[in-house]
């Protein structure tokens, strides 16, 4: 290893490349394979698909498991008096929750109404640190407006309520990354240095404009936190669900929000897998401990998760928080705007796959961090990301089209049945469709009365366009993201669109 490390080290930047390039040359290959495969190894090929869909029948059978368990809990949870419970605390009054809610140039009623359902919390107020993070290179007047505004009609509600100015300074990039970092390093100049509260009863939760709390939330998560003897080696996840415009929403959009709302919902179980994403809290102990965000990175969930857990030498783990969080999904004024939108937040989304050099080269070269513990999670990583473009090919087209290329091998026993066996299996997943609309009708908000009755009973049919959203909306942008990165085209960061 010594040798290894040494010719690492050496030649750093090389052996950094290549881990970029990794994710790109494993997706393309993986999607070409079937094709020329289906030439010189036709029988392994029809049995990578068959495996694979195989593989995919248990995917959509542990989510609609894993989103039903989680619908239960979340059910209990809403009912549960988690304030009654912090009585049996005798310093639950000492734990200040902050929450710092990134802000480029959301609508001013989009903002309030995230701000809104803090003030409807089960905790007192007092205990709610409420941190508007702003950009400085947002127009001027129009943030200093909305600010003027917000400080007036929340300014005296909460124990505390700052607005911070992030401006670009030298090795930072534009991002929720460098803007939150700036943001949690003000608050503790202002609240922890000063001396005014004591870190060590302190969370930070990262808010996305346009997210709406449960009610009950900040009970629930400080009694997770007082509860828990572990709670600086803890990150707390919701379950992120898109539905606060989801009736506003093209039937193609919608369905994909839904989609990604069920996937959240059903990884809040999976505590092997579950890494936190979007909106999470963690100890401000724990952040100030991992040296808060990187400002020179675009992912900052995943990221700040992995650079606890390598300066921690592990041990960190995400805990659900089973109560729903509602977001907006993608919307603009336009058809075509709202299209390019949720492609670009897509994109950005799938770009998380650029920390993959960066958490392979940790699990190489970070000491004493338990084998088993960084290699589930390496696993998860590379699965996630690995396999987020390819998914769609192998499942949509898996062998029709190779076999149409390759006729001869279509008209053996092995071309002709797995095929049949194929679609047999991925129609049987197709039923667990069901508990997932279930789920959907559940959570999603109740229909507007100026919504069509006739459209909202024919929401079921719009399922029928999974395909074309997935490949739009999934495959596409994913191929893109990993793409860029093998070419060293680096993206930007692109605040998505709120109407």
């Amino acid at each position: 290893m010594t040798i290894v490390r040494k010719f690492v080290v050496k030649h750093y930047h090389f052996f950094y490349r290549l881990l970029e390039i990794l994710p790109g040359l494993f997706s393309w290959n993986l999607i070409f394979f079937p094709y020329w495969g289906i030439f010189v190894i036709p029988n392994i090929v029809a049995y990578f698909v068959l495996l694979f869909n195989i593989y995919w029948f248990y995917q959509s059978f542990q989510i609609a498991l894993s989103a039903t368990l989680s619908h239960f809990r979340i059910q209990a949870s809403m009912k549960y008096d988690w304030v009654a419970d912090l009585e049996s605390f005798p310093d639950w009054e000492r734990v200040q929750h902050v929450i710092i809610i990134s802000t480029y140039r959301e609508p001013l009623h989009v903002l309030e109404r995230t701000i809104s359902s803090l003030t409807e919390q089960d905790l007192p107020s007092k205990l709610l640190t409420v941190v508007l993070a702003t950009e400085g290179r947002a127009p001027k007047a129009e943030r200093e407006e909305k600010v003027r505004i917000l400080k007036k009609k929340y300014g005296a509600v909460f124990g505390n309520f700052i607005v911070t100015v992030h401006n670009l300074i030298e090795g930072e990039i534009i991002g929720k990354s460098s803007n939150e970092r700036f943001a949690a390093l003000e608050v503790k100049k202002a609240l922890i240095d000063s001396g005014k509260y004591d870190i060590n009863y302190m969370t930070v939760t990262s808010c996305d404009a346009d997210h709406v709390y449960h009610k009950k939330h900040f009970a629930y998560l400080t009694f997770k936190f007082l509860d828990n003897p572990k709670r600086y080696t803890f990150f707390w996840q919701p379950a992120v669900m898109f539905y606060n415009n989801i009736w506003d929403l093209p039937a193609i959009t919608r369905v994909q929000s839904t989609l990604s709302s069920i996937w959240n919902l059903s990884q809040l179980p999976r505590r092997d897998r579950l890494i936190n994403g979007q909106n999470y809290s963690l100890s401000f102990k724990l952040l100030d401990e991992a040296g808060y965000w990187d400002p020179d990175k675009i992912p900052e969930d995943w990221g700040i998760f992995f650079k606890a857990f390598y300066i921690k030498r592990g041990g960190i783990e995400v805990e659900p928080i089973y109560l729903p969080l509602f977001a907006d999904a993608v919307q603009s004024t336009t058809l075509i705007k709202t299209f390019r939108s949720q492609y670009q937040q897509q994109k950005r989304w799938a770009w998380g796959v650029s920390d993959t050099p960066w958490i392979i080269k940790n699990y190489l070269f970070v000491p004493g961090v338990p084998f088993w513990d960084k290699t589930t999670r390496l696993i998860t990583v590379l699965w996630q990301h690995f396999m987020w473009p390819v998914n769609w090919f192998i499942i949509t087209i898996g062998l029709t089209l190779p076999t149409v290329i390759n006729p001869a091998f279509g008209r053996t026993t092995l071309g002709y049945t797995v095929p049949k066996i194929s679609s047999f299996v991925l129609t049987l997943a197709l039923g667990f469709l069901i508990v997932m609309l279930v789920l959907d009708r559940i959570y999603k908000p109740k229909r507007p009365k100026n919504f069509p009755l006739w459209r909202a009973i024919l929401f079921p049919l719009e399922f029928v366009l999974m395909p074309i959203a997935g490949f739009i909306f999934g495959a596409l942008p994913g191929l893109d993201a990993h793409t860029r990165l093998m070419l060293g085209k680096y993206i930007e960061y692109r605040v998505t669109e709120k109407v």
